[in-house]
């Protein structure tokens, strides 16, 4: 056990002298990692966000390209996002159990480069002239393929690579934030060209295929870079533990962790907000004020703050740390909703107040993925045992939950204000329903976020924990 161990993760004092170059973190932890180490995990994003933008494109896809009725769409996302969800648990506990000569996270990332290409082609390739059953047949398992299968093979792994890759808060936050400009440069591009550039090419679904190709190429060469750039050398980390563990005697530990617990309710409502805020804009601005399209002049605006989010976040981790920032960035939120109540239908309310609140998220979304990430380290010094895997499957599982919910309530909260979407006016009703989803729930999420958040204290423990840890590791 002890040899299997030192040749997935040399202890402390037997790394390279390249390694020990790098120096301590703030916190006196070993540095692992250089420029060009950042970059190569942060492409990886490009396929995840590749495989989730696109999927969100499918219904228009489907429904204007290839003629699948959209109330099938609806049944068929729904279906596949309940075993997308399941998949996250049972890759968890794989990635766990996984042994190589790379590793245990980071082999996935260059078994999952080809399937990704496949998946994103298969995506568009609907047989056209088939009837609608073999059209709603092949949606699904396609679907599936790429969403349950694919992504989550690469999801959970490379949510995994962070924790076996470094014990360094620092150089977590800077892994996150990477990841997050990755992820968030190819879901803009996806967003505001695909349809423009489908259109150029024709419009068909030739188009579409073509577009599907280049970002499948894309997407391989980002896996292939990232598993080059990647290492599993998390000094002192013995994460062969966990290779015996039966599944639901892991899923009792993650619930012994409490700072698990804690991000496991904080992702799930930041993931709730996310998917109210890519939803739920239209409505506003074709009923509350008065005109469709001010959704692009808002949308266009709202890159100002992304960007500025993205600028500002990484001093921010510097200076305040992780829970802290994003602590910051609740209270943003909270305030800017907060004075939003009281001006509902001013447009410029909506554009800068709006913007404040997109800019709140920014911190949350940069940094949630290190905060689970660290829980791994305290659940290993309080049970014994390492759930790399299963803490980022069982939380992914949780952050799926939220985005369900929250697509849920959309409808829900509609439907309570007799909306009527063939209708070019609404019952007051309605318009209540709508400044609940857009401004009023919102609130509310940013304040329980930011309740969770203060209950979080990790960020204090984590140096003496890790040092307890690497004690324990070589007495």
């Amino acid at each position: 056990m002890k040899a299997e161990r030192e040749i997935f993760n040399p202890p402390v004092g037997k790394g390279s002298k390249k390694s020990r170059a790098l120096g301590l973190d703030a916190q006196g932890i070993q540095k692992t990692m250089r420029p060009y180490h950042y970059l190569g995990d942060g492409a990886a994003q490009v396929a995840l966000n590749s495989i989730n933008g696109l999927i969100g494109m499918l219904t228009y896809f489907y429904t204007d390209k290839v003629g699948i009725a959209a109330a099938t769409v609806g049944t068929i996302m729904l279906i596949t996002k309940f075993i997308n969800a399941i998949a996250d648990l049972l890759m968890g506990r794989i990635v766990d159990a996984t042994k190589s000569k790379y590793g245990k996270a980071r082999p996935w990332i260059l078994w999952m480069a080809l399937p990704t290409l496949a998946s994103i082609i298969l995506l568009f390739t609907v047989p056209a002239e088939a009837s609608s059953t073999v059209k709603t047949f092949y949606a699904l398992v396609t679907v599936a393929f790429a969403s349950a299968i694919v992504y989550t093979g690469i999801a959970i792994p490379f949510g995994s690579l962070m924790a076996i890759r470094t014990r360094s808060v620092e150089e977590r936050g800077k892994m996150g934030l990477t990841r997050t400009i990755f992820g968030y440069i190819i879901g803009m591009i996806i967003a505001i060209a695909l349809i423009p550039i489908t259109n150029m090419l024709g419009g068909d679904q030739k188009a579409w295929i073509i577009v599907a190709v280049v970002l499948g190429i894309v997407s391989f060469i980002s896996l292939i870079l990232t598993f080059l750039a990647s290492k599993e050398n998390n000094a002192g980390a013995s994460i062969v533990e966990s290779d015996n563990i039966p599944f639901l005697e892991s899923i009792k530990l993650l619930f012994q962790n409490k700072y698990w617990v804690i991000m496991l309710f904080a992702q799930l409502l930041i993931n709730m907000l996310y998917t109210l805020n890519g939803s739920t804009g239209i409505y506003y601005t074709k009923y509350i004020l008065g005109n469709e399209n001010l959704i692009g002049i808002m949308g266009a605006v709202g890159l100002v703050p992304v960007f500025l989010g993205f600028v500002m976040v990484g001093p921010m981790i510097k200076k305040f740390g992780l829970t802290k920032t994003a602590r910051i960035g609740m209270i943003l939120g909270i305030v800017s909703s907060l004075i939003r109540c009281f001006m509902p239908y001013n447009f410029i309310a909506a554009i800068v107040l709006g913007g404040i609140a997109t800019l709140a998220t920014i911190p949350m979304m940069a940094v949630g993925g290190v905060l689970v990430n660290n829980t791994v380290e305290y659940g290993e010094w309080k049970t014994g045992k390492r759930l790399v895997g299963m803490v980022n499957s069982a939380n992914s599982f949780g952050v799926k939950i939220g985005m369900g919910l929250a697509a849920a309530m959309i409808g829900w909260i509609l439907a309570m204000g007799n909306y009527d979407g063939a209708s070019v006016t609404q019952p007051d009703s309605a318009i209540t329903s709508i400044l609940a989803l857009t401004i009023y729930l919102p609130l509310v999420i940013f304040i329980l976020t930011y309740i969770c958040l203060r209950k979080y204290d990790l960020d204090e423990k984590y140096p003496q924990i890790v040092k307890e840890l690497e004690e324990r590791l070589n007495p």
